[in-house]
């Protein structure tokens, strides 16, 4: 297996980043689809629009994100399959558009999907 990484999608995109996937429901501000250079935008692995506004990037509402997003995901185990499967061969870089490393959607995909293997 290779890794599952996560990266900030105004970062530059490198050769070192492997199959890069967009993992917000909402594409991010000021890039454009160029500057992206995108393998795919997985909008069905993204929180909903509910519960991504409900959590807002609010550290003290991590916990609770973490938990409700998992439940979203449960519905998309065919979606994190292929993932995992791409991760097979090649790695893999989840992007986000959130500020915060640390309090994003897709640090939290990144774990689920490593709780998986």
């Amino acid at each position: 297996m290779e890794p599952i990484v996560i990266k900030r999608i105004y970062e530059d995109a490198s050769e070192n980043d492997g199959y890069r996937i967009l993992v917000d429901r909402i594409w991010p501000r000021g890039v454009s689809k160029e500057e992206a250079k995108l393998d795919e935008w997985d909008k069905n692995i993204a929180p909903s629009t509910e519960l991504r506004k409900w959590f807002d990037h609010k550290e003290e509402r991590l916990h609770e994100f973490e938990i409700r997003y998992k439940e979203e995901l449960a519905d998309q185990k065919e979606e994190l399959n292929r993932l995992l499967k791409i991760a097979q061969t090649q790695k893999v870089t989840l992007l986000y558009g959130a500020k915060d490393p640390k309090i994003n959607q897709a640090l939290v995909l990144k774990n689920i999907l490593n709780q998986i293997v």
